[in-house]
């Protein structure tokens, strides 16, 4: 996959701040993930509550920083980018969906082999298609009322997790 270079020009859906999908071991330095994804499929889902086939979301990972400029208490993102995630949904891939890490050069990637844990993680775990929805506050509310929200996260939300 070529790295998708326009994506900071798509619909930016959430930032998270040291997220973790363990509960142990503390990472040693303060992470943003910043969430962005194709217009069109944005669009879609505000229409259907679905991802339409070959929706493409970025993750993209930045450091945090302390004390920039006047800032005195808070956390401010880096500009050096840490790292970027691709998460593709097409029928053609083994689930229907697939991963991708590019590095900072942005050589074209191959998709992430299954078994990795963030196929299972997304399959048990995404709350609409694989994805992270409950994680996007725009759009859960999107998937709740067009009913749109996976047997597994409903599951999840039941036994309150």
């Amino acid at each position: 996959m070529l790295f998708p270079a326009n994506y900071r020009e798509w619909t930016y859906v959430t930032s998270g701040m040291d997220m973790s999908y363990t509960t142990t071991g503390a990472a040693d330095h303060h992470m943003f993930d910043n969430v962005f994804v194709t217009p069109a499929s944005y669009r879609n889902f505000l229409e259907t509550g679905k991802w339409p086939d070959h929706t493409v979301f970025v993750l993209e990972v930045r450091g945090a920083q302390p004390g920039v400029s006047i800032n005195q208490r808070g956390l401010t993102q880096s500009p050096e980018v840490m790292g970027y995630e691709v998460h593709v949904k097409d029928a053609r891939l083994p689930g229907g969906f697939g991963f991708f890490e590019f590095d900072e050069k942005h050589e074209p990637a191959k998709i992430v082999a299954r078994p990795a844990s963030c196929y299972s993680c997304h399959e048990m775990h995404g709350a609409v298609d694989t994805t992270f929805v409950q994680f996007y506050p725009t759009l859960i509310g999107v998937a709740r009322a067009k009913r749109t929200i996976s047997p597994e996260f409903l599951k999840e939300i039941s036994a309150g997790k």
